[in-house]
């Protein structure tokens, strides 16, 4: 009997690692095909959620798969791959051109992704696989982060607690300047009282990828502005290398008299003024440094709304001695910095501030 020949579609071509932040800008889209609560802890930048399985799908399959083997995985979860691949496609990218090319990944470049890249392919639009997935995407962050801050000049912003460090970092974004805001990036101001309400901090991974984004958006040519940070920002730490990298780099230093540092630290924890109980629970951290009795004492003024005296107490007892232990101990030219003298808290003064910081450094 004569055989017929078996037709087989040429596999999906794939796009290889390492890939590079610019890299991404090739495609139209970024379509991460993993569940929305691995998207959320970390994804490639700007990809979007396109669950072929969604948590409670993903959890019932590898279940079958684990109890029942693979065959009755896949018998469970192909229509659910089908019907949410169905649903993916008409709903959010019906009106997309021919010329459409985006780029599809999940875990490790495995069926999920295969199967979107498939159907994405078959309607016609320019469709890629990522070989290996984001498991390999990550493993490429972490091992840029070894090597990426060394091509850079770190000016670090020294100063103590409510100079305006971060405000001077803001200022310098709106400028040609090079940024690297590590506590923008971390939702957090870095200290026990630094949370910043309605915005979690994201996890280390996604705080890594980031960091990874934003350096390779720069020019090793021009320096990179950026915050004398320790080693972690809330819960989140800060990249071995990167951390060392900013403790070679010069620093400047801003000063700023007693009753701006006050003025700007009570703009910015003014959600602690609005809610007295999650500042007790916020100075209740600090009793293992400085005893019932200051946190009493603490606790007084600020029931009796004495906010311009709590600040200055906890300057004087908590943050500037902290400042003068670490920051000389961990940058060593934070001693012998140029002083940017912060006459005001206006925004329009660091705005000043930063313009003339920028021609000075070339940027």
């Amino acid at each position: 009997m004569t055989r017929l020949p078996v037709a087989r579609e040429r596999p999906a071509p794939l796009a290889g690692l390492p890939l590079a932040p610019a890299d991404l800008a090739r495609w139209d889209a970024i379509l991460d095909a993993r569940s929305p609560s691995e998207y959320a802890e970390d994804h490639l930048p700007g990809a979007v959620n396109c669950p072929v399985l969604d948590d409670a799908e993903r959890a019932l399959v590898g279940t079958a798969y684990k109890q029942r083997g693979a065959f009755e995985a896949k018998r469970i979860g192909a229509p659910l791959v089908a019907a949410n691949i169905a649903r993916i496609i008409s709903e959010r990218f019906a009106d997309r051109p021919r010329s459409w090319r985006p780029l599809v990944y999940c875990w490790r470049g495995g069926t999920r992704s295969g199967s979107l890249t498939h159907v994405l392919r078959q309607v016609g639009w320019d469709a890629m696989q990522l070989d290996g997935g984001y498991k390999a995407f990550r493993r490429q962050v972490a091992a840029d982060l070894e090597t990426m801050p060394a091509r850079f000049r770190f000016r670090v912003v020294c100063g103590a607690t409510g100079s305006g460090k971060s405000r001077l970092l803001e200022a310098l974004a709106t400028t040609p300047s090079q940024v690297l805001d590590l506590e923008l990036l971390a939702a957090h101001r870095g200290s026990v009282l630094g949370e910043i309400p309605g915005a979690p901090q994201p996890s280390q991974k996604a705080f890594e990828t980031a960091i990874w984004t934003a350096l390779g958006s720069f020019d090793p040519a021009r320096p990179v502005f950026v915050e004398s940070e320790s080693k972690k920002v809330g819960n989140l730490r800060v990249p071995e290398a990167l951390i060392a990298r900013m403790r070679e780099g010069d620093c400047l230093r801003l000063e700023a008299p007693p009753a701006v540092r006050r003025e700007l630290l009570l703009e910015d924890y003014a959600h602690l003024v609005a809610d007295p109980a999650l500042l007790r629970e916020k100075l209740a951290c600090l009793a293992p440094l400085h005893g019932a009795e200051r946190i009493g004492r603490w606790n007084e003024l600020a029931a009796k709304g004495d906010w311009h005296g709590l600040v200055a107490d906890l300057l004087e007892a908590h943050y500037d001695p902290a400042y003068r232990r670490s920051m000389f101990r961990n940058y060593a030219g934070a001693a012998s910095a140029a002083v940017v003298p912060v006459g005001e808290a206006s925004r329009e003064a660091f705005l000043a501030l930063a313009r003339g910081i920028a021609r000075g450094a070339g940027a």
